[in-house]
Formats: C-alpha cells, sequence, structure tokens
C-alpha cells in the first residue's frame, strides 16, 4: 500500500508483487504488535474491560496483518473502536496514562519496533494509522483496474470520491498535529521514530491538501465550465500546498530512505504544479493588448516547458529512489499540459519573435499570484471515551497475595 506496503499486504506479508503504482504517496504505515494489558491494569479496573482492551488490540493487529486494500474500510472501523477504549487511558483523572507498554513495528526502513509506555503514544499511533490508510485508500481509487482497459483515472466519481478522502486523512493528520503531540513530553517526542515527528506529519497533512487540490484541478480541465482563472487558481494553490509540505519535510535532520523517497514525491508534485500555474498564467497575461502582455507570456510558457522537462525528471527519480515504484500514465491537467505547454511555448515565441527582439528589457518571468488555500482539512472528532471507563460502577475483588504470586509467576 502506498508504496512498500502495496507491494504486499498491509501487514507485510512478504508475497512480492507488482512494482506498485502510486498516484498519492503514502509517507509510512506502522501497525501494532503484542502489549499485554492484563498485568499493569489488573486489579485496577474490572477484567471486562481489560479483556476488551487485549481484544480490540489484538484484532487491530490481526486484520492489519492480514488484510490488503479491500479490507482497509474494516480495519478503519476496528481502530475506531479500539479508540473508544484507548481514550480512557489517557483520563488524567484515572492516573492510567504510563502504565502500559505499547509497541508498534514499522511496515518500512527495515521494520523498526518501538515501545513507549505513554497512553498519549499509543493514541498518536493510532490515528496516524487511520491517516495512513485513508491514504491507501485514496491511491486505490486512482490506480485503473488492470484487468479492465476501459477504466481510467479521469473517472469524475474516483476522483471526487479520493478528494473526500484526502481531506479525511488531512483531519487526521491535523488531529495529530493539534490534539496529540502536544500532549507529549520532550523526551518522548526526541525518541519518536522519524514519520512521527512534527514536521513529517506537517508535510504529510499539506501534502494530502495538496493532492486533493490536484485532483479538483484535474476535474476543472475536464469540466467546459471552468474558466482560465479558476484553473489558473487551482494550479497556483497546488503549488503553495507542496512547496510548504517540500519546505517542513527538508527541514528534517536524518531523513531516512522511506523519508527520503516521500521528499522526492514532493518536488515532483511541486514541479509539476509550477509548471501548471506558469502555463495558465500566461494564458491569462497573453490576453492583454499591451506589448509587454505578450512578452510576459512568453516568458511564462517557456518557464513552464523548462520546469516540466524537470518535472519528469523528478517523476523518474522519485520511482526509482527505494522502494521503487511506477508512475501513472500522464492523466488530468499533466495529461492536457504534457501536450499543450510545449506546443504554446513554440507557437507564442514564433508569433512574438518580433517583440523580444525589440524589447529584451521586458523579458523579466513575472512573479505568479497568491491566493488563499480554498481546500481544507474535514475536522475530526475522536469517538467519546467508551462507557466501561465510569468508574463509579466499577466491581473490582480485592487481590490475595497468593493470586497476586500466582500472576507474577504466570508472566515469568
Amino acid at each position: 500500500m502506498g508504496c512498500a506496503a502495496s507491494m504486499y499486504r498491509v501487514g507485510g506479508n512478504k508475497k512480492p508483487m507488482n512494482i506498485p503504482l502510486v498516484t498519492i504517496f503514502t509517507p509510512s504505515l506502522r501497525i501494532p504488535i503484542d502489549s499485554s494489558f492484563q498485568k499493569p491494569l489488573k486489579g485496577l479496573v474490572p477484567n471486562a474491560l481489560i479483556d476488551r482492551l487485549t481484544y480490540s488490540r489484538n484484532q487491530v493487529s490481526l486484520l492489519a496483518n492480514q488484510t490488503d486494500v479491500s479490507g482497509v474500510p474494516e480495519l478503519l472501523r476496528t481502530l475506531e473502536d479500539y479508540l473508544s477504549l484507548l481514550v480512557g487511558l489517557t483520563d488524567q483523572d484515572l492516573g492510567f496514562r504510563e502504565l502500559v507498554e505499547f509497541k508498534w513495528r514499522s511496515l518500512d526502513d527495515g521494520q523498526q519496533e518501538i515501545c513507549v509506555a505513554d497512553s498519549w503514544f499509543e493514541l498518536l499511533s493510532v490515528v496516524h494509522m487511520m491517516a495512513m490508510l485513508t491514504l491507501i485508500q485514496a491511491n486505490s481509487k486512482l490506480i485503473p483496474d488492470q484487468t479492465d482497459t476501459s477504466e481510467t483515472v479521469e473517472s469524475t466519481d474516483k476522483i471526487r470520491c479520493a478528494v473526500d478522502l484526502l481531506v479525511k486523512a488531512a483531519g487526521y493528520l491535523q488531529f495529530c498535529l493539534r490534539k496529540i503531540l502536544v500532549k507529549l513530553p520532550q523526551d518522548i517526542k526526541i525518541e519518536l521514530p522519524l514519520d512521527l515527528h512534527e514536521n513529517v506529519i506537517e508535510a504529510a497533512y499539506i501534502q494530502a491538501l495538496g493532492q486533493g487540490t490536484e485532483m479538483q484541478l484535474a476535474s476543472a480541465v475536464e469540466s467546459k465550465n471552468a474558466t482560465l482563472s479558476v484553473k489558473r487558481r487551482l494550479a497556483c494553490e497546488q503549488l503553495s500546498y507542496f512547496s510548504q509540505a517540500h519546505y517542513c519535510l527538508s527541514t528534517c535532520d536524518n531523513l531516512n530512505g522511506y523519508g527520503k523517497k516521500h521528499l522526492s514525491f514532493l518536488k515532483w508534485k511541486y514541479l509539476e504544479a509550477k509548471a501548471a500555474a506558469y502555463y495558465y498564467h500566461g494564458l491569462i497575461t497573453d490576453k492583454g493588448t499591451e506589448p509587454s502582455c505578450h512578452i510576459s507570456a512568453v516568458c511564462c510558457f517557456l518557464a513552464a516547458e523548462e520546469i516540466l522537462t524537470e518535472s519528469k525528471k523528478a517523476c523518474l527519480n522519485f520511482c526509482l529512489t527505494v522502494p521503487i515504484t511506477r508512475a501513472p500514465v500522464a492523466w488530468g491537467a499533466m495529461k492536457h499540459l504534457n501536450k499543450k505547454i510545449p506546443e504554446i511555448a513554440a507557437k507564442r515565441s514564433q508569433m512574438y519573435a518580433y517583440l523580444l527582439e525589440e524589447e529584451k528589457s521586458l523579458e523579466v518571468l513575472p512573479e505568479l499570484p497568491e491566493f488563499e488555500l480554498s481546500l481544507k482539512a474535514e475536522e475530526y472528532e475522536m469517538a467519546d471515551k467508551d462507557g466501561a471507563w465510569d468508574s463509579e460502577n466499577w466491581k473490582i475483588p480485592n487481590q490475595t497475595l497468593k493470586m497476586h504470586l500466582t500472576d507474577d509467576e504466570e508472566d515469568d
């Protein structure tokens, strides 16, 4: 899923498939592994609640290790169910926050494991996993069915569905940034794996909105009602998103292999967006009547052509950066622009050659307009704490010394 994870099942059942197609990049995927609720919580909370926590987390782990893309909706529902139980452990009044050690394993970069005794870390890991799974879902919507030669990425319904999933993923990541990371102490933040660092999560959050805007531009290009102004605005917004995301990720120290692939993806998308923005800005500028307008337009078209060439190199670099992936055949706006940018650049250069010769001082690439970013994340509201955490109704039997010693022997 995404990249390495889509070559296998979600949980890394390593049966290699074809090199995966990537339209929407999934920065990372981390899954839970065995953790014990029994020993740290026994005698403090009812056994029935401990059993529910154990079962729910084990279900997440089981599904993550067995499912493929088609099973992601069920896995997301299971994660939501687990969250309503997990949130009780973060309740400051109950005082259970640091009792349980939570273990997770990355599917990327050598399948590294991490273990942290903090319920807010578990909450961060779960919501982050939900975001990554949602990006995987969005990517699957934009990969043509290899058995159906008539199916294309450009399906309006698929693009609309992908946008909905992207803003939902952005909402999960925004929640991680605003509501969870702020709860973690600095000593734990420092020890977090790179994909859970603030700048990396922020880059993924902005990337999701950038790719959502990319889908909107794809729809605008196919629409007869979308004006040049609308297309330019979307291209410029897309450029702003990818510029911000690339900056966030580039400020991270010691990017690992998967982090480098993420950075190369953002560079590719940034260059595509920049080429589109200059192309549409050139078309609008060319509508002016002054010679300076035509010269500025030609500068825009020539810049777009040069940047388009660089974007194709960046795409190849992304695909070849480990883990190796494939990019789909150009579609949406880029399918149109790959043809139109070189064509218009050549035509306008010839048409206004005399102006370029006479007014060389005007050959300055104009600045692109800036717009307020319109696509927003879907606000995520976490499930309420499960009613089982109402401690006033708890009936916890006293544990004898013999029972306590027996439990310790069993744990050993």
